[in-house]
Order: C-alpha cells, then structure tokens, then sequence
C-alpha cells in the first residue's frame, strides 16, 4: 500500500513538472516572435515617423516643427495612456492569463 502511494505521488509530482514544462514552452512559443514582430514593428514606426516628421516640415517649411508638431502628437497619445492605463493593464493581464490557461 506504501509503495501504491509513494509511486503516485512521484507520478502526480511529474504531472504537475510536464505541465509547467508545456505551460512555459507555449509562452516562450509565443513571446519570441511577439519580441521579434515588436522589434521590427519598432524599426518601421521610428523610420515612418521621420519621414513623416520631415514631411510635415517640409509642407510647413521648417523640418524642426515639422518634429515638434509630431511630439505634440504622441505627447497627446502619451497623456490618453496614462489616463486608461487602468484599463489598458487589465486587457493585457486578461490576454495573458487566457493564454496561459488555455489548451
């Protein structure tokens, strides 16, 4: 009988080993190319944003505003994120969470 519950609980602890194994493996699957997409997603946004940048201050002649009127922007977007980061946080856990729990 000790050996029928010693054999189960070794078998029970290798359970619980391959499921934080698999959990973590699916989350590494899905954050690296996440990481990779952000990367490069990052490179393309800072390039846009020159050209647009210097775009805006060509029409308006004079490249430096063209730059500040494109800060005032996201300075802009910056503030609505501070104001929903509540929000923005709960979606974020919520995403993660599901993905984590779900086969």
């Amino acid at each position: 009988m000790v050996k029928i519950l010693k054999d189960y609980i070794e078998n029970h602890v290798e359970l619980l080993r391959l499921d934080a194994t698999e959990k973590t493996l699916k989350i590494i699957g899905v954050s690296v190319p996440l990481l990779m997409m952000t990367i490069m997603g990052s490179f393309f946004i800072i390039l846009l944003n020159i050209g647009l940048a210097l775009m805006i201050g060509k029409w308006i002649d004079s490249y430096a505003l063209g730059f500040f009127i494109l800060s005032g922007f996201y300075l802009l977007l910056m503030i609505l994120a501070y104001f929903f980061r509540n929000n923005i946080k709960d979606a974020i856990t919520d995403k993660a969470i599901e993905a984590f729990f779900n086969d």
